[in-house]
C-alpha cells in the first residue's frame, strides 16, 4: 500500500517553479489575507457609488451588485483554484505564463498595469477630492494633497510587504466596522419604524415608488461597467498569497468568505438603503450612507463617512503599489517588462516596480494641476479595460488548466471551481457583454475608441521586448 502511494505521489506531474517568486519573505498572516479579501470586496464603489447608482436604476441595483458579484467570484475562485496548485507573487500573470505563453504573460501583466496605475491616478484625486471636504485643507491645492497622497503610500510600500499587510488590515478594519454600524442602525431603524422625512422606513417604500425597476430595465443593466468598478481590487489576495506562509489552509476560507460578504454588504446595504428612503433621494453627488444619516439628524455623519471614503481610497492605492510591484517582477524576469522593475531592495521588496507605477500616478498629479475637475473621470474608464482585460486572463488560464489536467499534464486540486468548464465560459461571456455594454454610454464609447491604441500599443511592446524573451524563467520544480 505504501510503495502504491510512493509510486502514485513520483508519478504526479510536478508543479513548475517561476523564478520570479523567489527572493520574496513570507511576512503576510491569517488576519492579513483575510482582511485582503475583504478590503478588496469593499471599497469606494459601494460607499460612494452606490448614491447616483441607486438614483439611476432604484433597488433593482442590489440584483446588479450580485450578478456582478457572482461572476467577480467566479474569477476569484478561478485564481484560488490556480493559488492551490502553485502559490506564486506572479499570480495570474505566473499561470498565463504557463498555460497561454510568455504572449499570455506580457498581455495579463500590462493589462494590470493599465488597470492599476490609472486606478492609482483616480485613487489621489479622489484622496484629494475628499479630503477638501475639512475647511483645514480647502486652502491647499487638489495637485498638492494628492502628492502628498502618493508620497505617504509609496513610502510605506517600499518598507516591508508586512507593514503594508498591517496598513492594509487597519483600512479594511475602518471599512468593514463603517459597514456594519450603519446596517446596525438601519435596521434598528426598520424595527422601531422610525419616521425618516416623515416617511416609515420598510418594504412599501420600494413598492410605493415604482417597485424594484422603477426606471425599467435597461438602466440596471447599463450600470453593470460601473458596478464591476466596484469589485477591481477582488484578484489582489491571489498577489498576496505569494508573501504567506500555508497558502493551502488560508487561501480556500479567505476566497470563500468573499462571496457571502459580497450578499451582506452589497447587495444587503443596497435593499436597506432601499427600505428606509425612496431611491430618488439619492444622488450620485454624496455618499448614500450620508443621505440616510442626516436625514435623521446624526451629528458629523458627513465627516465620518468622508473619512471612510479617504480611507477607502488610500487602500486602493495602497493595493495597487503593492500588486503592480510583485507583477512587474514576474515580467521582468522573463524579460516583458524594464529590468529595473525587477530589482528589490533589502527588505524584500520588490521597488521597481512600485517606483513605476507611483511615476505613473504622478502624471495623475499633473492632471489634478491641469484638470482638476476631469481627472477622475478621464482615467476611470481606462482602469475598467484593464479590469477586464486581467479577469478574462484568469479565466482564461484557469480553462486552459483544467484542459491540461484532465490530459493528465497538471493535477487539480481538491478546492475547485465548481462546474468547469461551464463556469469559465459563461464568465468569458459575461465578460465581453460588459465590454458591449461600455457603447451605449458616452464615457464608454470614448474609452472603446481607444482599445484599439491600447491593441496597438501591447502590439508594439511585444516587438519591442520578445528577443529578450527567457523562456526560462518557468522550469519544473526538482
Amino acid at each position: 500500500m505504501t510503495e502504491q502511494t510512493t509510486t502514485r505521489a513520483a508519478e504526479r506531474p510536478k508543479s513548475p517553479f517561476d523564478a520570479g517568486d523567489a527572493g520574496y519573505s513570507k511576512s503576510l498572516k491569517t488576519r492579513h489575507i483575510n482582511m485582503i479579501a475583504i478590503g478588496g470586496a469593499i471599497g469606494t464603489g459601494l460607499f460612494l457609488g452606490a448614491g447616483g447608482r441607486l438614483a439611476t436604476a432604484g433597488p433593482a441595483l442590489a440584483i446588479v451588485y450580485a450578478v456582478c458579484g457572482l461572476f467577480a467570484f467566479f474569477v476569484v475562485r478561478s485564481l484560488g483554484e490556480l493559488i492551490l496548485y502553485r502559490p506564486s507573487s506572479g499570480a495570474f500573470v505566473s499561470y498565463a505564463r504557463e498555460f497561454m505563453g510568455e504572449k499570455g504573460a506580457y498581455t495579463a501583466g500590462w493589462m494590470h498595469f493599465l488597470n492599476w496605475s490609472t486606478t492609482g491616478i483616480a485613487d489621489i484625486t479622489a484622496i484629494a477630492l475628499y479630503a477638501h471636504f475639512w475647511a483645514a485643507f480647502t486652502p491647499i491645492p487638489q495637485w498638492v494633497l494628492a502628492l502628498i497622497a502618493l508620497a505617504i503610500v509609496l513610502a510605506i510600500n517600499l518598507v516591508s510587504v508586512k507593514l503594508f499587510g498591517e496598513l492594509e488590515f487597519w483600512f479594511a478594519i475602518i471599512k468593514v466596522a463603517a459597514l456594519v454600524l450603519f446596517m446596525v442602525v438601519g435596521i434598528f431603524l426598520l424595527v422601531t419604524q422610525h419616521p425618516i422625512d416623515g416617511a416609515t422606513p420598510g418594504p412599501q417604500l420600494i413598492a410605493d415608488n415604482g417597485g424594484v425597476f422603477p426606471a425599467g430595465v435597461l438602466p440596471m443593466v447599463l450600470i453593470m461597467q460601473g458596478v464591476i468598478f466596484a469589485y477591481a481590487a477582488i484578484e489582489l489576495v491571489g498577489v498576496a498569497a505569494g508573501e504567506t506562509e500555508n497558502p493551502e489552509k488560508v487561501m480556500p476560507k479567505a476566497i470563500n468568505s468573499i462571496m457571502w460578504r459580497i450578499a451582506l454588504f452589497y447587495v444587503g446595504s443596497v435593499v436597506l438603503l432601499a427600505m428606509l428612503m425612496p431611491w430618488s433621494a439619492y444622488s450620485k453627488a454624496e455618499s448614500p450612507f450620508v443621505t440616510v444619516l442626516s436625514h435623521i439628524g446624526v451629528p458629523y455623519a458627513g465627516d465620518v463617512m468622508n473619512l471612510v471614503v479617504l480611507t477607502a481610497a488610500m487602500s486602493s492605492l495602497n493595493s495597487g503599489l503593492y500588486s503592480t510591484g510583485r507583477i512587474l517582477r514576474s515580467m521582468s524576469m522573463a524579460g516583458s517588462a524594464p529590468k529595473f522593475t525587477g530589482a528589490m531592495n533589502k527588505n524584500q521588496v520588490p521597488y521597481g516596480g512600485i517606483m513605476l507605477t507611483a511615476a505613473v500616478c504622478v502624471i495623475g498629479v499633473g492632471l489634478n494641476y491641469l484638470v482638476p475637475a476631469e481627472a477622475f473621470e478621464i482615467v476611470l474608464n481606462f482602469a475598467s479595460l484593464g479590469i477586464l482585460g486581467t479577469w478574462a486572463i484568469i479565466v482564461l488560464s484557469h480553462l486552459l488548466f483544467v484542459r491540461k489536467a484532465k490530459r493528465g499534464e497538471v493535477t487539480r486540486p481538491s478546492y475547485r471551481l465548481p462546474f468547469s468548464p461551464y463556469t469559465e465560459i459563461v464568465t468569458l461571456a459575461f465578460l465581453a457583454s460588459v465590454v458591449v455594454l461600455m457603447g451605449f454610454d458616452e464615457v464608454g464609447r470614448i474609452t472603446l475608441m481607444c482599445l484599439p491604441l491600447i491593441v496597438l500599443a501591447l502590439v508594439v511592446g511585444w516587438f519591442g521586448v520578445r528577443k529578450r524573451i527567457n523562456t526560462a524563467v518557468l522550469e519544473n520544480a526538482e
